[in-house]
């Protein structure tokens, strides 16, 4: 284990017994979805997907068809 990981538990350690399930249910949803991501970006044709849709999106991007994304409207 390293050391920022040891870290992280000590100071989950100390949280209520609710809120270390609250920080136990985040951290196992984050290492299945990692390993979701991983399966799904191993597929052989995952690189192909990924291929067209970033062919679609510089299509839609050079024909105007896209919009500049301001972090203040979220």
């Amino acid at each position: 284990m390293t050391v920022l990981l040891k870290k992280a538990f000590e100071r989950a350690k100390k949280l209520p017994k609710g809120e270390q399930d609250k920080f136990a249910r985040h951290m196992l949803a984050e290492l299945e979805s990692e390993e979701r991501w991983t399966e799904l970006f191993n597929r052989p044709q995952s690189e192909e997907i990924l291929s067209r849709l970033a062919d679609q999106s510089l299509k839609a991007h050079r024909s105007d068809a896209t919009k500049l994304l301001d972090p203040e409207d979220l």
